[in-house]
C-alpha cells in the first residue's frame, strides 16, 4: 500500500507535533520575539522533507513473461559485461597461504567459485574485453539513487532469497563510505542477496551505503519468498544498487551514463518495480 516506508511514520509524526505545538502557543500564549512560531514552522517543514524522503508509491508491475525489473529507482551508472576472477576465502584456503590482499576490500582467493553463477559468496570481477565473452560471464547495472529519488527497493524477479550477507570494509565495523556515484563506492557497507527465480536462474542484489547513507534495511530474509516488483529493503539518504544477472541469459537496452547521450547525460532514470531494465534472450541469441 503506498504511504510511508517502515520507519518513517515515528520522525514523520513527531516533528508535525512538534511543529504544530510550538504555533499554538506562540499564537495563544507567548511568541517570545517570533521564535516560537519559526521554530515551529521549521519542524513543520522538516516534517515534509521526512515525508518526502521515506515515501513509498504503489507502482505498476509489469507482467511480460521472463522480464526482470530495476531493483531501485535512480539514474543507470553504468552496464557492464564482468567476470568473476576471484572469491572470499574459506578457512582452508586462508591456511594455504594462496590469498591476495587489498587495504581497501579485504582477502580474496584468485580462483572464481566452479561456478560462478550461483553466486555462493562475494566474488572478485573484471571487465570483460570485446571478443572474450564467455557462458559465466554477468552483466552488471550499476544504479545510482539521489537524496530525491524514492530509496525502496524491489524484488527484479519472482523467487525466494537463497542467501543474504552483510558486508563492511576490512577491519571496519562500519563502512568505508565513498560517494555513491563513484566507482570505488561498490566497497562501502553493502547488503548482498542471491535471489533464484522461479525458472531456476540466480540473480545477485547488492543494496550500497553511500557517502551520507549509512543504513540498508532489509524487509525480507533468507528463504522468504519473492514476487516481482515485491518491496525487500530500503537504503536511507543517497545510495546505489548493483544487480548482477548472468550475461548468456538477458540482454538489456538500457542507456547508463557511460553511453555519453546528450538526452541522458547521467544515464535513463529508472523506477523500482516498473521499469524493465532486462529481457530474455530467445533462443537464437543464446
Amino acid at each position: 500500500m503506498a504511504g510511508l516506508a517502515p520507519g518513517g511514520h515515528g520522525p514523520v509524526l513527531t516533528m508535525s507535533m512538534m511543529g504544530m505545538s510550538a504555533l499554538i502557543i506562540g499564537t495563544l500564549i507567548d511568541p517570545i520575539a517570533g521564535l516560537v512560531p519559526l521554530f515551529g514552522i521549521g519542524c513543520l517543514m522538516t516534517a515534509a522533507f521526512l515525508g518526502y524522503f521515506w515515501r513509498d508509491p504503489d507502482r505498476p508491475i509489469p507482467r511480460t513473461n521472463g522480464v526482470l525489473v530495476s531493483p531501485a529507482d535512480g539514474h543507470a551508472m553504468f552496464l557492464r559485461r564482468e567476470r568473476a576472477v576471484g572469491r572470499r576465502p574459506t578457512n582452508e584456503q586462508v591456511a594455504s597461504g594462496q590469498i591476495e590482499h587489498d587495504e581497501l576490500t579485504g582477502e580474496w582467493f584468485p580462483e572464481p567459485l566452479d561456478d560462478p553463477l550461483t553466486f555462493e559468496t562475494e566474488q572478485r570481477y573484471v571487465p570483460v574485453p570485446s571478443g572474450e565473452e564467455h557462458p559465466s560471464d554477468v552483466w552488471r547495472l550499476a544504479i545510482f539513487m539521489s537524496p530525491l529519488d524514492v530509496h525502496v527497493n524491489r524484488a527484479p524477479g519472482a523467487g525466494i532469497i537463497e542467501r543474504m550477507e552483510h558486508r563492511t570494509g576490512k577491519g571496519l565495523r562500519r563502512g568505508p563510505f565513498r560517494p555513491a556515484y563513484t566507482k570505488e563506492s561498490e566497497h562501502n557497507e553493502r547488503v548482498r542477496s542471491v535471489h533464484q527465480l522461479s525458472n531456476g536462474t540466480r540473480l545477485e542484489v547488492t543494496q550500497i551505503s553511500g557517502a551520507l547513507a549509512r543504513t540498508v534495511l532489509p524487509y525480507l530474509y533468507e528463504g522468504d519468498a519473492l514476487r516481482r516488483g515485491q518491496r525487500i529493503g530500503m537504503i536511507r539518504l543517497g545510495s546505489r544498487v548493483d544487480l548482477r544477472v548472468p550475461a548468456e541469459a538477458y540482454t538489456s537496452s538500457i542507456i547508463t551514463a557511460e553511453d555519453n547521450q546528450e538526452h541522458h547525460p547521467k544515464g535513463m532514470h529508472v523506477m523500482a518495480g516498473t521499469s524493465v531494465v532486462f529481457e530474455p534472450k530467445s533462443e537464437e541469441e543464446q
